[in-house]
């Protein structure tokens, strides 16, 4: 360095100082960050690292409600149509999303081990696999017509299919902004920005909430565009969110040096961020399988039923992204203090997760029981929809404080690296209970019946937790 040092000019010399000043000082503040999770009171420490991503989340689920109160009055078929067009983003989502989680954990691995020219290689290795992901949806959008004509064709309405084709083509084949967008978010968790991550969120569902009616309707001198309409408003939102995402890691990120020169293949490091993103994968995609499933079992009875459940997803959100969030929010707080050795300061934060999610859980049943008719009324419902979506509401809900238990007993899994049990618990739940039991509903009752396999499968999943946080208890927690 001194050596290289003597051939600068003082210009140069004065840079390169100042470049390692500010890199010794966002180590330390990495430093700071880290040690508070271990000293800090745990309940306010969860509140505090949890609440930004509960926003955001809560967000999100108010765009996906937005989104579908417009559509809705267009009409009940184009509510069905986007129904059918949902599984595919969700495993839209699930690549996305499960990547992310890939990229963001290694590169918080090789930030802790102060390895930054490494992490800086799994950065710009994650917007790779997003173009290689990429491509996929972007085929998806291109047999949008054949691929709706087989699912939405059972309903028989021509409608319902076209509707359906132009929403699928044209977010599948602009499927890039999301994907992005989601690594970028994750780049911001990764240093621990998170409350840059409720601005990117944010804009991009405000902008969509307030570009749907215009789009779709078309007011201020916009042609009505209809299903189109909001299919573009969507688009145009996860685009901003995008451009805003870049930003803030530009500007905002001093961590991570981003540049489109630095954005070259690098097949081992790609094989372990999918070594890690992949379990991410699996869980959210089966929720997508689910969806599909669930879906075609429902237009055996009607297109009405494929929009009542299409409506419950979108409420049903509401109360889960604010949990997913906290779920998220605690991981690092419970992964600090066990590698930490601080075994009191680890169960406070499991037991404190636990309090909260079957709390918000439960008093989401709750609004669910007392306002099921004003929750469907968004939806502009006929009075067959408003009937059957009552009697869903009150079911499926029953599922909530269960799930609140698995999703945050969840966070400890993943937290103490055994992500696979939290796979496993979703594989069986959605995949093992849920699709079949519904099949066998279907054939055995009425619709109303179908709806029962929810919370069943959600029993089910709290079986499964406890008997692995036994697991976990004797051969991790008793050991510390």
């Amino acid at each position: 360095m001194i050596e290289t040092r003597e051939n600068l000019s003082p210009e140069e010399d004065m840079q390169l100082k100042e470049r390692e000043e500010q890199i010794a000082e966002q180590r330390a503040q990495v430093k700071r960050d880290s040690d508070r999770m271990g000293t800090e009171p745990v309940h306010g420490l969860m509140i505090k690292m949890s609440l930004p991503l509960m926003i955001s989340m809560f967000v999100q689920a108010l765009y996906n409600v937005v989104d579908s109160f417009f559509v809705a009055k267009i009409s009940e078929n184009a509510l069905t149509a986007v129904t059918l067009c949902f599984p595919f983003q969700q495993l839209n989502a699930a690549f996305g999303i499960g990547t992310a989680v890939g990229m963001s954990a290694l590169l918080s691995r090789c930030l802790g081990a102060r390895k930054y020219d490494k992490a800086d290689k799994v950065a710009h290795n994650g917007f790779v696999l997003v173009v290689i992901n990429y491509a996929i949806f972007f085929t998806i959008g291109c047999f949008a017509r054949p691929i709706m004509n087989v699912i939405a064709g059972q309903t028989g309405d021509a409608q319902i299919i076209d509707y359906s084709v132009i929403y699928l083509q044209l977010t599948q084949l602009l499927s890039i902004a999301p994907m992005t967008q989601s690594m970028l978010e994750r780049l911001l968790q990764s240093t621990g920005k998170t409350k840059y991550i409720l601005y990117v969120q944010a804009s991009g569902a405000i902008f969509n909430c307030i570009m749907d009616p215009i789009l779709i309707f078309g007011l201020l001198g916009f042609p009505a565009l209809g299903v189109k309409g909001a299919a573009m408003a969507t688009i145009f939102g996860q685009l901003l969110a995008c451009c805003l995402g870049l930003y803030f890691n530009k500007k905002k990120n001093k961590e991570i040096k981003l540049s489109f020169n630095k954005i070259r293949p690098h097949w081992q490091t790609m094989k372990d961020i999918y070594r890690i993103g992949i379990p991410s994968i699996v869980l959210q995609a089966v929720g997508s399988v689910m969806n599909f499933s669930i879906n075609q079992i429902l237009m055996g009875f009607s297109s009405t039923a494929v929009a009542t459940f299409g409506a419950y997803f979108k409420l049903q959100s509401f109360v889960f992204m604010p949990i997913f969030g906290m779920n998220s929010g605690s991981v690092p707080l419970v992964a600090y203090n066990y590698g930490a050795g601080k075994r009191d300061r680890l169960e406070e934060a499991m037991k404190l997760g636990i309090r909260y999610g079957v709390g918000v859980m439960s008093f989401g049943t709750l609004i669910f029981w007392l306002f099921p008719t004003q929750l469907m009324g968004i939806f502009s419902p006929s009075p067959e929809m408003l009937s059957m979506g009552v009697v869903a509401l009150h079911v499926m809900s029953l599922n909530f404080p269960f799930a609140g238990f698995c999703i945050m007993r969840g966070a400890t899994f993943q937290a103490l690296g055994k992500s696979v049990y939290s796979m496993n618990i979703s594989l069986v739940r959605q995949l093992g209970v849920i699709i079949p039991a519904a099949y066998i509903f279907s054939k055995i009752g009425g619709v109303n019946m179908v709806w029962w396999a929810f919370p069943i499968a959600e029993v089910a999943g709290v079986c499964m937790s406890l008997m692995y946080s036994r697991r976990i208890r004797r051969n991790i927690i008793d050991k510390m």
